[in-house]
């Protein structure tokens, strides 16, 4: 299809919630772009709002523009409509709350040090569907293994014209396959430059939400929807090229092949590790899933090959090499998520922050190490709020804005459910009602 032959464009733009906003604007208008409330961003999932710093929120709740590169559109999953990506800016610059925004900084830091940021993103999560009830309860698959493909693990093929469709659409899946428990899934993108793998993230969650919620179901990326499963992560897997085209993370002659430079951004990411939590595990529910045993970045650790390790170095030596982070869940932004990780690396770099020995034990129960991710995310807000580096390094105009509305849904979850001790353990109304429909 000639994009001059779309009936709509549809722009969408990743805001604080990770969510998909836009507009749908006809093929003839939307080359002047489209406007929205800068208020948006003082939204919280409840839809209240209120004094949010930087949004204008008390100021008249202006405008901000959102614009896009035509030749950006692209097919969507939508018959007869285009898709794309725009960046919001007002007055004619960036507006410093918006993702995209915090993400083309956090990339522009590493290139004025001459490194390009490459990453690679792989995506958990379950597939649900209505009970007698019209309740959500896990896809019925009672065949499904862990790494389980074919009709015993997706036996309504839900998940197969998800892949059939990202395929069609010219997605960029490396794989996809069931994950352990039933009805949950990997979902795997290829490596890409930081933004277009950000985008892509973003979109195929878009379109894969939409496609099972059209076939009756929901696709929930939730972190820990069903206390008696595991949890939904969103692995950053990291690696930095230099101008030459190489890898950067690599070096022969050190005895296990990694740079100087690897070792500080592994330094960097576990330095900073308490403020990323409240960017890459952004919900009440984040803190279900980042738990002891639970294979999910819990640990204050690194190691090779180790799945139990908050940083993972994949074994391969050669232009693969990556660090992979394993914290961030699937309720973090691809964009925040990214950004965190980035910047966590690029202050360990300028630093020269010492990296600590490599995981040795199980990590499982215990590790080599009794530091941990927070307690849960009070806690994690707490840390972002007193590691000026860090909020300073990624933006202290989102981070002011971030905080206070994640103090207000911390405040909310406690409202509504006691203590956080009382309801570690399982899924609350709360949380189904705050968190499962968007998520």
């Amino acid at each position: 299809m000639g994009t001059d032959e779309y009936r709509r464009v549809r722009v969408l733009w990743p805001d604080h919630l990770n969510l998909a906003r836009g507009k749908y604007l006809p093929y003839r208008l939307a080359d002047r772009g489209t406007r929205h409330c800068l208020s948006v961003f003082s939204l919280e999932y409840d839809r209240d709002m209120g004094p949010v710093p930087g949004t204008g929120f008390l100021e008249g709740m202006p405008d901000m523009e959102c614009h896009f590169n035509m030749s950006d559109i692209r097919p969507s999953w939508e018959d007869g409509v285009g898709v794309v990506i725009g960046d919001l800016e007002r007055n004619g610059e960036p507006v410093p709350l918006a993702p995209r925004t915090v993400l083309r900084n956090a990339v522009g830091a590493w290139e004025s040090m001459r490194l390009k940021p490459k990453v690679g993103i792989e995506l958990e999560a379950y597939l649900m569907e209505p009970d007698a009830n019209g309740r959500w309860r896990p896809y019925d698959a009672p065949g499904s293994f862990v790494y389980g493909t074919g009709v015993r693990t997706d036996p309504k093929g839900i998940v197969q014209a998800i892949d059939e469709t990202a395929d069609r659409l010219g997605f960029r899946v490396e794989s996809i396959n069931g994950e352990f428990d039933m009805g949950q899934f990997e979902m795997t993108l290829e490596f890409d430059d930081a933004m277009q793998c950000a985008d892509e993230v973003f979109l195929f969650k878009t379109m894969a939400m939409e496609l099972a919620s059209q076939k009756g179901h929901l696709l929930t990326f939730l972190p820990r929807p069903i206390p008696d499963y595991g949890g939904n992560g969103l692995h950053v897997n990291l690696s930095l090229e230099d101008d030459s085209g190489n890898n950067a993370m690599l070096d022969s002659s050190t005895p296990d092949g990694l740079s100087a430079l690897a070792k500080f951004c592994i330094a960097g990411q576990l330095h900073h590790m308490p403020a990323m939590a409240a960017l890459c595990a952004p919900t009440a529910n984040s803190y279900k899933r980042l738990l002891p045993g639970q294979i999910s970045g819990y640990w204050k650790n690194w190691g090779h090959d180790h799945r139990c390790a908050t940083v993972r170095v994949n074994p391969e030596r050669d232009a693969s090499t990556r660090l992979e982070n394993r914290m961030p869940d699937g309720a973090a932004s691809s964009y925040s998520a990214i950004a965190a990780v980035l910047t966590a690396s690029r202050l360990g770099v300028e630093a020269s922050l010492p990296c600590p020995d490599p995981e040795t034990g199980d990590a499982l129960e215990t590790a080599s190490t009794e530091e941990h991710t927070p307690e849960h995310l009070g806690a994690a807000i707490e840390a972002l709020r007193i590691d000026k580096k860090f909020t300073e390094a990624i933006g202290s105009e989102m981070v002011d804005q971030y905080l206070a509305i994640k103090d207000a849904e911390w405040g909310k979850y406690l409202a509504a459910n006691g203590s956080w001790n009382e309801t570690i353990g399982r899924f609350t109304e709360w949380e189904e009602q705050t968190y499962l429909p968007y998520l």
